[in-house]
């Protein structure tokens, strides 16, 4: 057979990307209204731009005790490092404008029972390309970012800045992850440190620190291109740079790309919305099914009506590397893994304050999560 090369690229984004800094905060206050309520219904989302973010959204809990989210917000907004107007946001400076209100009763309603809080479709995937059975230009993609953001905060790399972006390249052989061909990195910088213009020295400190310690592994005979800044310096980054939302690296939080995706983001909603829920289960289902030998490559679709616990579909897809066909695997899918809201959200225990730490570097292939916890019991039961 003739060897198919090809390149695919995943990218990833910081911690202090904006729409990162939206996730993040929209989690952080989902956490907070769980902690006191773990059936409270949250759907918040967040605006922020120069020194200003709005929170708007709406929330139904039975717990009395008051959320401040705005001083929520602004300890997550420091913890990333956002301390002053030079960096790219003043969390002490800005203005803040809180929009939350009660649940509509019709959704509320719709989710009491146990029916799923709206429509649609959500994918999960699972591949045999990392341990973490993950696609690997994402997988790597998001470890450069973690470890941009160790290298700052650890004071290692002290001039970089919160701000920051990845993307890797991965070179294909009939499907299989051969080497790398390129890896991108954009990262916020000092304009200078200790007298020093940074852009005089950044590139070699990143590809040495930041990315070979990362790919050593995956490069094959010859090392990748390093593409790092390209448009030359990155000093103004962050919120002063770019305006941020929630839900809008929705690619960045699953596949890179890899797998299809239902079009739902995940932060700032409670697990009663099966497109946060269903997602993370779908994941759950496929990572079981490559973790047990039965396909390479495993794509999960599960769709969903309002107020309907059931699935309205489900749909299994193994690329062609399945062991047996999808038709053979799909009864035994549904006998084993509860597919409704209600048993989504008991099985993977979804009613935990757990959701800040999904909202950067990915919701899969981390461990910590029990989407990404593999049952013993259930592996053997699926095992051919």
């Amino acid at each position: 057979m003739k060897n198919l090369k090809t390149l695919f690229t995943s990218e990833s984004v910081s911690e202090g990307h904006p729409d990162k800094i939206c996730d993040q905060i929209s989690d952080a206050i989902l956490d907070a209204y769980l902690e006191n309520d773990s059936d409270a219904r949250v759907a918040v989302e967040c605006l922020i731009t120069q020194q200003h973010l709005t929170i708007a959204g709406e929330v139904k809990t039975s717990s009395p005790k008051a959320i401040d989210a705005v001083a929520i917000a602004k300890q997550v907004i420091e913890d990333i490092g956002y301390t002053g107007k030079e960096i790219g946001f003043d969390v002490k400076q800005a203005d803040y404008h809180l929009l939350i209100h009660e649940q509509s009763t019709e959704i509320n309603t719709s989710v009491k029972d146990g029916g799923a809080g709206d429509q649609g479709m959500m994918f999960g995937y699972a591949c045999n390309e990392t341990a973490d059975l993950m696609p690997l230009p994402v997988w790597l993609a998001h470890r450069i970012v973690e470890r941009l953001a160790f290298l700052r905060k650890s004071g290692s790399l002290p001039w970089l800045l919160p701000d920051a972006k990845s993307q890797v390249t991965v070179v294909y052989e009939n499907g299989k992850p051969m080497g790398i061909d390129k890896v991108l990195v954009s990262a916020q910088h000092l304009e200078y440190y200790e007298g020093q213009y940074v852009n005089e020295f950044l590139r070699e400190e990143i590809i040495n620190y930041a990315i070979r310690p990362i790919i050593m592994e995956y490069i094959g005979d010859d090392e990748p291109e390093y593409i790092i800044n390209p448009s030359g310096s990155f000093v103004k980054g962050g919120p002063a740079a770019d305006t941020g939302l929630t839900g809008r690296k929705i690619i960045v939080d699953t596949y890179g790309g890899s797998a299809p995706h239902g079009g739902g983001a995940f932060s700032g909603k409670d697990p009663s919305k099966v497109d946060r829920s269903a997602a993370y289960m779908a994941r759950f289902v496929a990572k079981h099914i490559v973790a047990a030998g039965i396909a390479e490559r495993c794509t999960v679709q599960l769709s969903y009506a309002i107020g309907v616990a059931e699935p309205t579909s489900v749909n299994l897809d193994f690329h062609g590397s399945g062991k047996v066909g999808e038709e053979h695997i799909l009864t035994r899918i549904k006998e084993l893994f509860d597919l409704t809201p209600k048993g989504i959200i008991n099985v993977l225990k979804l009613k935990q304050p757990v959701y800040r730490k999904t909202a950067t570097c990915g919701h899969f292939g981390r461990s910590g999560f029990s989407w990404e916890t593999l049952d013993k019991e259930t592996l053997e039961r699926l095992k051919l």
